[in-house]
């Protein structure tokens, strides 16, 4: 079976929404991409850390999913890293309202021995110095690094962010972070400026309206399914990045056609992860409804066209 090694949080959130609001509930960006690659027949590993106030539970549910947890570093007297969010009523704006780094703050990621040499490396959301680590202990130059990253980066931490993006592949950000990254509003040429800092790859998430795959001038664009409830899109951009990476790792197929079919298996997964709480509906899923709803994709976007 074919490698996936995910570096992300595994966390903690606490989320408000218009339509209800939980307590401390499962979490991070790790944790959505694993769930959302765990619907691909590959070996996955999330390298990540934690305190020991997190549940056994949790990691169990974890490694119910066939999901490695050898990199996921327990820190005895810890807490784990915590993040709090209300969401506005067009769930496209959120105010954070807390962010408590805890473990995370001195995170020295350590990648298992036996993952070094996967094919396919998804860096999640993290300081751009964490994701150069990770390839660093890598023993074999994977096929495909895809990297995630956020304004903040930009912000806090924008030389580091670009050294880490000339060793990648693709990168995932959604449009407000493209343009900031690139300084360009259309994103037709944010997509081309970003090329020029390393990526071959660019993929725009713009939520519920979509994702863009930009390589070598060539432009794709999937649709999002419209959906008759969105209850919570916390995670929906890491489920995304899951589908995408799972999909990819499966197939060994890093070609720009295939990448087509990766972004259309991102977005399916990611419609579902919107449709309750945290990771409540990742965890109910099944393959048959995945199936269904990629069929639902294809309905939604294959026509016939008479050109004159």
């Amino acid at each position: 079976m074919n490698k996936l090694l995910i570096v992300g949080t595994v966390a903690f959130d606490a989320i408000e929404t218009p339509f209800g609001k939980t307590d401390k509930i499962l979490g991070g960006a790790g944790t959505y991409i694993g769930l959302s690659a765990s619907f691909f027949n590959l070996q996955s590993a999330i390298v990540s850390v934690v305190g020991d106030d997190f549940p056994q539970e949790y990691l169990d549910l974890l490694t119910a999913r066939n999901i490695d947890i050898s990199g996921l570093e327990v820190v005895k007297g810890g807490k784990t890293f915590f993040w709090s969010g209300l969401y506005h009523n067009d769930l496209n704006s959120r105010d954070t309202l807390a962010t408590e780094l805890n473990v995370l703050a001195d995170f020295q990621p350590k990648v298992p021995q036996n993952f070094k040499d996967a094919e396919v490396v998804m860096l999640g959301n993290l300081h751009p110095l964490v994701q150069s680590s990770v390839l660093d202990q890598m023993e074999v130059k994977p096929k495909l690094v895809v990297l995630d990253t956020m304004n903040f980066w930009m912000d806090c931490a924008l030389p580091e962010l670009l050294d880490v993006m000339k060793r990648i592949d693709v990168i995932t950000i959604n449009d407000e972070e493209a343009r900031q990254l690139s300084g360009e509003y259309s994103l037709v040429k944010a997509a081309a400026k970003i090329h020029t800092m390393g990526p071959k790859y660019v993929v725009i998430k713009k939520g519920e309206h979509g994702a863009l795959l930009f390589h070598n001038g060539e432009v794709f664009f999937a649709p999002a399914l419209p959906l008759e409830e969105v209850f919570d899109p916390t995670g929906a951009g890491d489920t995304f990045a899951g589908g995408f990476t799972g999909f990819i790792a499966q197939s060994e197929n890093v070609s720009f056609d295939n990448m087509k079919n990766a972004v259309i298996y991102g977005s399916n997964l990611a419609s579902f992860c919107v449709e309750k709480f945290g990771t409540e509906r990742m965890l109910a899923l099944d393959k048959k409804e995945v199936v269904s709803r990629l069929q639902q994709f294809k309905a939604l976007t294959q026509f016939d066209i008479e050109l004159k």
